[in-house]
């Protein structure tokens, strides 16, 4: 039921929280003064200290943050002392904008791709497409995305100067890293959409629709599209949380100036109030868009909250 999937959104939200508050205590040593390194003075890491409330009880440093949270506010950065809420107000569009692209190309370029192939490959037919299909398809899948970025400015960018090799200045710059997002997912999907549309060209209402001779395209269009889309878009949702975690590296190659690219310099940097607060914002992205295709397939499909009642 509703009710159940929110209940579990709020009880994952509060671990996530839980999660990215022990993050910075978790560290070894003093955080503060690996941030502002060993030749810091005392006096300088205890003021800072003092300004972070990091001196504090932990029970008293717990309340304050998620407090500080719920308001907007994820702290203050160790080396520039900007706030971090700032900090991912000016990137999280970069990065959001990036998996929406990518999502989008996806689905466009995989459901009918995936049709296509089941469609050539129905019964047993074309046993070279199926296999090529197949290859083509899981040997994609198995690259990581970096991967693919690397590729594209070696090749396109580098080799023969079609499109910027890194930052975001002008339409061409989207190009690379969207389509190092989504190569992957578009073999993934149309995997999907093909397993979905040869089962849904066995069914009896097929083998009906065809002895009564209606128009190929008619069936495929108006019939069997519809019934494999709750799977496909099921998995696009998910798709597109995997994306956003996916481009942290993809961000990093493309010097693209979103969240992704942020979280690598935090790390590198050891700014980790801006790491706790990135992470949490990606964690809690995903959360949400995992309650959204949760609530989606249980409109579209009934049937789901039956079963997981009766789980």
């Amino acid at each position: 039921m509703a009710v159940r999937r929110i209940v579990r959104f709020a009880v994952s939200l509060a671990v996530l929280l839980t999660a990215s508050f022990a993050m910075i205590h978790l560290i070894p040593g003093d955080p503060v003064r690996a941030s502002l390194g060993p030749a810091a003075p005392i006096e300088l890491v205890q003021q800072r200290t003092a300004a972070l409330g990091l001196d504090r009880p932990l029970p008293e440093q717990f309340v304050t943050y998620v407090g500080g949270v719920l308001t907007g506010d994820f702290g203050t950065s160790f080396l520039t002392g900007e706030p971090v809420s700032e900090v991912i107000a000016a990137r999280l569009p970069n990065t959001l904008t990036l998996a929406l692209l990518a999502t989008a190309m996806a689905l466009i370029v995989a459901v009918p791709l995936g049709m296509w192939a089941a469609v050539r490959t129905e019964n047993g037919r074309n046993r070279g497409t199926e296999v090529t299909f197949g290859t083509v398809t899981g040997a994609a899948v198995a690259v990581p995305e970096f991967l693919y970025s690397i590729a594209l400015v070696a090749v396109l960018a580098v080799g023969l100067g079609w499109f910027p090799p890194a930052g975001k200045d002008g339409p061409l710059t989207y190009v690379l890293p969207v389509l190092a997002l989504s190569i992957g997912s578009i073999a993934m999907i149309a995997r999907i959409t093909r397993v979905e549309t040869l089962r849904e060209l066995g069914t009896d209402y097929v083998r009906l629709a065809r002895a009564k001779r209606l128009p190929a395209l008619r069936l495929h269009l108006r019939h069997v599209l519809p019934n494999t889309l709750t799977a496909t878009l099921t998995m696009g949702g998910l798709l597109l949380t995997s994306l956003i975690a996916g481009s942290v590296l993809v961000e990093y190659v493309f010097a693209w100036p979103g969240l992704g690219q942020k979280i690598v310099e935090s790390i590198t940097q050891k700014d980790y109030p801006v790491a706790q607060g990135v992470i949490l914002v990606y964690g809690a992205i995903v959360l949400v868009v995992n309650l959204v295709v949760d609530l989606v397939l249980g409109a579209l499909d009934p049937t789901s909250e039956i079963k997981e009642v009766a789980a």
